[in-house]
């Protein structure tokens, strides 16, 4: 009995050691990982970079995916520069002297409208600073004309002799469920306000209503002119020109070449020589991403601060989650960084970097409350859109001082919808039966998935939702001094892109990231050549912190265990535990009861 307690403790022990040593073996290997990554890109341009005299070629791949803002999760380490990063290190190289060229590797397939139209000014923006910029794209073959927006401002494409050319225009398809959902016997019930809050079509029809489609060709419309009145100048064309060449394709390499859709064809090998040539003697080739992570600081740390806060993803309540793919805006994280920024005495103004297409209207109208606080306090809030800020994503930029869009962003969307699915038939058909009780009100039942709405509690959702929506649109005119009247207008639930919202008062700029930081600069009181730092709020968490999060654990408790498991290990106790086991032997055979065999 004594030997097996002393076993089971040990073995008590092993167990918590093997867990801790597990959790903080994982730890060491992701920063281990990240470090060696990190390690090797900074030997790779650490010379370019450190050399006096020596010309660096900054290199940057389209053809990955990015993030709008910098990932809030550690274990983030081999993800590319985020539009945010590279807008900065962009912006950096343009007056740095060290930098004498940009080679990219363009996207082929497609990338978002706003992504590509802000990476095509920042390299035009780069061109006209005499630093020049070569892309090389293994073809444009997914039809879309955005892949060759990005790369419009270079000072030469190249493509690949034997790749194609489609970027000819811009399409969307729209996956319609309700068809699926009655082969199924499910019945969604669906409120929406109003006829352009298109999502629930998706969920209860079969096609395009006429007011889905009609603000769905509005907006891709407003894109497709959006790219060809930016490529055509870049391409010294007018643009009836390129639209008629574009739109007459697909052409083959050499043809696209004829054309003047194109300069050189080649692979990326020779445009990769090709741009070194051009910046001379002594050139190398500096990732894009280790040009960042070394950046001169551009202030000393007094400089004024300008607080960069992130609205990336779904707006939900409570906190936000970034990591391994889940992305959200959390209202309580939002709320609580505007208030930080907002009482520190170094913080000149915020930015509230947008990316979301919308979420949970409490969450929303908790951010937005936080902006307006932000603003009475006297700290200027200046909302820069990413590639969409729509519904919930507007409702919290509303409040701004002042709003910065690109042109192809989405954004709008002023409306709501929501509601249940009803799967009692589909249950049914398999042999299965929901059946609900309640007690109290009949309400108590609304959201049940087993039986369709009565007409009281249909009634009284779409009472709800009304309140929802005039909350919104009324916020809408308060955060942007417009007549309530004008919002409702312009609400419905449509989608607009920035230069459509522009037109209708709904943002007050066109523009990047760079342009929502020099407007901080603006309604804070400071020139525009004055250094000033940018700080995030809330900080990024460390690594430990990051694992409690992920596995639901405290660093605490992890300490703790492999504490318990070296005390256990430990000489004295093992001495503890063997003189305890002798002393329950001896009393062990002293009080067992004596029985013959039998």
């Amino acid at each position: 009995m004594a030997g097996m307690k002393q076993f089971w403790l040990t073995v008590f022990g092993s167990i918590v050691g093997v867990i801790a040593g597990a959790l903080i073996c994982i730890t060491f290997l992701i920063f281990l990982i990240g470090g060696l990554i990190g390690a090797a890109l900074e030997d790779a341009g650490d010379a370019a970079l450190t050399s006096p005299g020596r010309n660096m070629v900054l290199t940057i791949d389209l053809r990955t995916p990015r993030l709008d803002q910098p990932s809030a999760s550690p274990f983030a380490f081999a993800e590319p520069l985020s539009m945010v990063e590279l807008s900065r290190a962009l912006e950096h190289a343009r007056t740095d002297s060290r930098v004498s060229a940009v080679f990219v590797r363009a996207n082929t397939l497609s990338l978002p409208a706003a992504q590509a139209e802000e990476i095509s000014a920042l390299l035009a923006a780069l061109s006209d600073a005499g630093k020049p910029v070569i892309a090389h794209a293994q073809g444009f073959e997914g039809g879309s004309v955005l892949p060759y927006l990005a790369v419009g401002g270079a000072d030469e494409i190249w493509m690949q002799d034997t790749a194609s050319f489609t970027a000819v225009g811009l399409a969307v398809e729209t996956l319609f469920l309700g068809g699926l959902f009655e082969q199924f016997g499910v019945e969604p019930q669906m409120i929406q306000l109003h006829e352009y809050k298109n999502a629930a079509d998706t969920l209860t029809r079969d096609g395009y209503t006429d007011a889905h489609r009609e603000a769905t060709l509005s907006w891709l419309g407003s894109i497709y002119e959006v790219a060809l009145e930016t490529i055509a100048p870049a391409r010294g064309l007018e643009v009836e020109t390129l639209r008629s060449r574009l739109e007459a394709g697909p052409y083959s390499a050499e043809e696209a070449l004829d054309l003047g859709l194109i300069d050189r064809l080649g692979h990326a090998a020779e445009a990769r020589q090709s741009v070194l040539d051009r910046a001379g003697s002594g050139s190398s080739l500096v990732e894009i991403a280790v040009y960042h992570r070394q950046m001169t600081p551009p202030a000393a740390p007094q400089a004024p601060v300008i607080a960069l806060i992130e609205a990336q993803g779904d707006i939900v309540t409570g906190a936000s989650e970034a990591g391994f793919g889940a992305v959200s805006v959390g209202g309580d994280t939002l709320a609580d960084a505007l208030d930080a920024a907002a009482r520190a005495p170094d913080v000149a103004a915020i930015i509230l970097r947008i990316d979301s297409p919308g979420g949970s209207p409490i969450a929303s109208d908790q951010i937005w409350d936080a902006v307006m606080r932000a603003r009475q306090s006297g700290t200027p809030v200046i909302a820069s859109m990413g590639a969409m800020a729509a519904s919930g994503g507007y409702y919290i930029a509303a409040p701004a001082d002042r709003i910065i869009a690109n042109a192809s962003t989405l954004t709008g969307s002023i409306g709501m919808f929501g509601g249940k699915f009803v799967i009692d038939e589909a249950l049914g058909r398999v042999g299965l039966n929901l059946e609900p009780l309640h007690v109290g009100g009949e309400y108590a039942l609304a959201q049940s998935v087993s039986q369709p709405w009565s007409e009281a509690q249909e009634a009284g959702y779409r009472a709800l939702a009304e309140d929802v929506y005039e909350d919104f649109t009324r916020r809408a005119a308060e955060g942007r001094d417009l007549p309530l009247a004008r919002i409702q207008t312009l609400a419905r639930g449509r989608v607009w892109t920035g230069r459509q919202a522009l037109e209708l008062g709904l943002v007050d700029e066109i523009g990047g990231f760079d342009a929502a930081l020099a407007s901080a600069q603006e309604l804070a009181g400071l020139s525009a050549n004055q250094p000033v730092r940018l700080k995030r709020y809330p900080a990024r968490p460390d690594g430990l912190e990051a694992l409690q999060a992920l596995l639901g654990v405290s660093v605490e408790g992890v300490e703790s265990a492999a504490a318990l498991n070296r005390l256990i290990r430990s000489p004295q106790a093992q001495a503890l535990l063997r003189a305890q086991s002798r002393l329950e032997a001896e009393e062990a055979s002293l009080t067992a009861p004596q029985e013959a065999p039998r």
